[in-house]
Order: structure tokens, then sequence, then C-alpha cells
């Protein structure tokens, strides 16, 4: 089965986004997510429509960061991107009159909702300040000059 990595890439994008001094066109964003510009656009428009990033059309213009990254959390991003499933497993509904499957889902369905309560409230608890001071260690770490491996489609 096949992840669903928007909200890892759109995270990815975000930092990148906040290391740039000007704007950031969605060609550049799109090589950085190795997708398609209309998929960036779509996925930043809805970012947008938060007040978490800005766009300017035309020569020099690009998409930029609106806000302080301390205001913006993991989940408030997985909100936006429409609250993509966050766990790949789930209940079989084959035979719903069947009472074992009944006792199965129930048992199962609750633990998907206690960890899905988990993971979001742990979101809500990263900002996109605290993922840019992680990587500005790291990056002290390697001696403070990037690397392809950390300025990549930027």
């Amino acid at each position: 089965m096949r992840r669903d990595s928007r909200l890892s890439g759109v995270l990815h994008v975000l930092l990148h986004m906040a290391e740039r001094d000007g704007p950031t066109t969605s060609d550049m964003l799109a090589r950085a997510m190795d997708t398609n510009p209309v998929v960036i656009r779509r996925v930043m428009a809805g970012l947008r429509d938060r007040g978490y990033v800005q766009s300017e059309k035309g020569h020099g213009g690009g998409w930029t960061i609106a806000c302080d990254l301390g205001a913006i959390t993991l989940r408030d991003i997985y909100e936006a991107l429409g609250r993509p499933e966050l766990l790949a497993m789930g209940n079989r509904t084959d035979a719903p009159g069947c009472l074992i499957e009944q006792a199965v889902n129930a048992a199962l369905g609750e633990t998907f909702d206690e960890a899905e309560a988990l993971l979001l409230s742990r979101f809500g608890q990263i900002s996109l300040a605290a993922l840019s001071a992680d990587f500005h260690a790291r990056l002290a770490e390697r001696g403070g000059a990037p690397t392809p491996e950390t300025n990549h489609g930027s």
C-alpha cells in the first residue's frame, strides 16, 4: 500500500521556503517535492486560504511564508491538507452482520481512534519553528555550511 507523504512533503517545502530570502516559485517547490507545479499550486492555495503562505504573480514572484513559524503547527498544516488518512490499517466490512467481525471492529476502531487522537495531539505541539530549529542544529553539527542535501530544490 502506498503511503500518503503529502504532509511530509509540504513541511519540507515550507522549511525550504523559510530559508529563502525571497519568493519561491511553484516550479522550484515542485522539484523539491518531485511533483508537478500544478499540484504545488493546488496545495499552496489551501495554505494561502489559511494565511500560512502568500503568493505574488509575475517576474520575481512566487510563494512566501506569511506568518510566524512558531504560530503554525504540524496539525495546522495537516488540517489545511484536508486531514488525509493517518493510519493505513482499517476494519473489515465484508460481513457486517457477523458478531465476530463486529467485536474485532469495535476493538480495533477504538484503538485506531485513540492512536489518531494521540498523533493529532502531538502534531499540535510541534511548530514549524521547532522543525526549523532542528534543521539549524543539524546544520551546525555538520559545520554550518549548506550542502546539496540541505538545500536541494531551493
